[in-house]
């Protein structure tokens, strides 16, 4: 039976589930990358949680965490006594990789980085979802993470993901930062003529956690196809329907590419804003 909405905010469980023997011996130290597999979704990634939350009317695939492997980037002076953000990455092809500059500039912020192998857009847009919901819940049993920093991030198809999660998942990731595309649950109309169709449903409770508590910075290009949508997404969608917190990043000179390092960086000060000094360490 389908777990009722209300039951959907404020869950965040921490599984001490036993660590497959290479990552128990050795999970990505402080100034080290390297994989993980986790061994077990959260309550949060079952396929009711996912339908509840979306109110999608698709039935999600089945789906294994345990045979997906994930990379990750820890900053050099990252210390247990000194938590870190988490920047949880939805790539538009199989590969992870972000810009090698992004990664300076998220070492420079404290965040810790993740992404999923072939989590592209040929993937199901169910487990695109899941596999950030499940690195979100297991990075914090492997390193001590700030829970105000939180972010799920993506470009192109990944970013649309990653749109929909910052609002469907609002007690899960404390901003969003979208890159050159983006969803939004009402229609939407370009500055192109074009109507951008709603793409999901949240539930109401999570969407006002969302529009009081969360943050989203939204990248367009000036050259980018996506831009007449992502501005539409801005203006017509998260303002008009009362998101407190949310900022257009419009690029000069750039089409549809990942933005800048420096952009990033103005992104995710944006998404600190408002944070005081210290920690809260996991939620």
């Amino acid at each position: 039976m389908a777990r009722p909405a209300h039951c959907l905010c404020f869950v965040i469980l921490i599984f001490g589930a036993v660590l497959p023997a290479e990552e128990k011996a050795h999970p990505p130290k402080a100034g080290e990358r390297g994989t993980i597999t986790i061994p077990k979704s959260p309550v949060q990634s079952e396929a009711e949680q996912l339908k509840l939350r979306l109110h999608a009317l698709e039935n999600p695939p089945a789906y294994d965490v345990s045979r997906e492997v994930f990379e990750v980037i820890v900053p050099p002076k990252y210390k247990p006594a000194d938590p870190h953000g988490l920047f949880i990455w939805i790539s538009s092809g199989n590969s992870p990789a972000i810009p090698k500059e992004w990664e300076a500039m998220l070492v420079a912020k404290k965040l810790i980085f993740v992404g999923a192998r072939n989590s592209g857009n040929p993937r199901n847009l169910f487990d695109r979802m899941r596999m950030a919901i499940d690195a979100n819940v297991h990075l914090r049993t492997l390193y001590q993470i700030d829970g105000r920093r939180v972010y799920v991030s993506g470009f192109s198809g990944g970013s649309r993901v990653a749109s929909m999660l910052g609002v469907c998942y609002a007690e899960m990731f404390s901003g969003t930062i979208c890159c050159m595309g983006v969803n939004f649950y009402t229609d939407v109309v370009g500055d192109d003529g074009k109507t951008y169709g709603l793409n999901y449903i949240p539930d109401d409770e999570v969407a006002a956690l969302a529009k009081k508590f969360c943050r989203y910075a939204l990248f367009a290009g000036e050259k980018d196809f996506n831009r007449p949508n992502t501005r539409a997404a801005y203006e017509q969608g998260f303002k008009k329907e009362g998101f407190t917190n949310v900022k257009l990043f419009d690029v000069p000179g750039i089409g549809h590419q990942p933005p800048p390092a420096d952009w990033l960086g103005k992104a995710i000060d944006y998404l600190d804003e408002g944070k005081p000094a210290g920690n809260t360490g996991r939620q």
